[in-house]
């Protein structure tokens, strides 16, 4: 935890740039939970990378005493692949919304997932257009009314987790903006697993959709709708722990009386292999107005995108010789255009 002989602390991955935020926005939160997390893991300033799109959360490299690059519309994923494969030795973060992420960036999101490239996804999702004052985004649920919905939305949401898992990321994970503690643990764990790490932040837009998770966040409910994940543990929740997820025979998951549920609880393995339990686990909740899992869903391991393909340039460079990568270039199917 140490760069030049001296004890790294929030302040040191804290600019100088003023945060231009909303008052009482939910980045707050996150911004300052990922400053010191950064220095509690022993990140170097000088070897991490904040890249991001269009949108409240992609100012976040501004704030961020880092490398950074504050890139176009969705985008983000494309230009950190590149920078992984180039610069291994870099600590890489993608930061994205609703909006950024899963609409004009979905399909940039997808694939780094399912290639598993060494970079941290973080997804604040406000289940709005907040940047551009208040449209309906991709999670927004179902009969919305906002400004570009005035009868409601039509549009099924997206689930931003059975999304990764969907597309099996190797680290999938869910947490919260102002839980600072739960919100620390998820972010701990993406920042140790090597590979695509994506975890999904709710987050508080109080001006354009303010409350939105209040279900999971209010005092006097969040006990009784938080489904906290922990590995090897039964997934059990409520006040005294009343109540339980089983699997059904079908595949899906429900919530019953924990003393009705009997030998079907489900034990909670985030490292299982196969993405399926997971993937019912996230489907328990398509908005976050009731029971919701929040946690590690998935910590596996799998090959490394930019690992393989560095060696598949070593190979190459093996085979024909440093000066000859040129010439295997431009050999093969390659014609002039007159």
């Amino acid at each position: 935890m140490t760069t030049n002989e001296r004890t790294l602390t929030k302040r040191d991955f804290t600019s100088d740039r003023e945060v231009r935020w909303c008052p009482g926005c939910g980045d707050y939160a996150i911004l300052a939970t990922v400053q010191s997390l950064l220095a509690e893991v022993g990140a170097v300033p000088e070897k991490t990378v904040f890249i991001s799109g269009i949108g409240c959360s992609s100012r976040f490299p501004y704030y961020m005493d880092t490398y950074g690059f504050h890139s176009i519309h969705g985008r983000a994923p494309t230009l950190a692949t590149g920078l992984a494969i180039t610069r291994p030795d870099l600590d890489i973060w993608i930061v994205t919304g609703d909006g950024d992420g899963l609409s004009i960036g979905g399909n940039h999101l997808m694939h780094t997932l399912r290639r598993n490239v060494n970079v941290n996804i973080l997804l604040f999702n406000n289940e709005i257009y907040g940047l551009t004052k208040g449209q309906y985004s991709p999670t927004s649920p179902l009969g919305s009314t906002h400004k570009s919905t005035p009868m409601g939305s039509l549009d099924r949401p997206i689930n931003p987790v059975s999304l990764a898992l969907g597309v099996e990321a190797t680290f999938v994970g869910r947490s919260i903006d102002t839980d600072r503690k739960h919100l620390t643990e998820v972010l701990k764990g993406a920042y140790e697993h090597r590979g695509s790490s994506f975890v999904e932040i709710y987050q508080n837009c109080n001006i354009f959709n303010d409350g939105a998770f209040a279900a999971l966040k209010d005092p006097d409910k969040k006990d009784l709708n938080q489904i906290r994940l922990q590995a090897g543990e039964p997934i059990t929740f409520g006040p005294d722990g009343e109540r339980a997820v089983v699997a059904e025979s079908d595949g899906s998951m429900s919530i019953v009386p924990t003393e009705e549920a009997g030998d079907r609880v489900v034990v909670h393995d985030p490292a299982r292999d196969e993405p399926t339990t997971a993937f019912a686990l996230s489907r328990l909740a398509l908005n976050p107005t009731g029971p919701t899992p929040i946690g590690i869903f998935r910590d596996v391991d799998r090959p490394v995108y930019d690992d393989q393909l560095r060696a598949q340039v070593d190979a190459a460079k093996q085979q024909r010789g440093e000066g000859e990568l040129t010439a295997l270039l431009d050999s093969g199917n390659v014609w002039d255009v007159l």
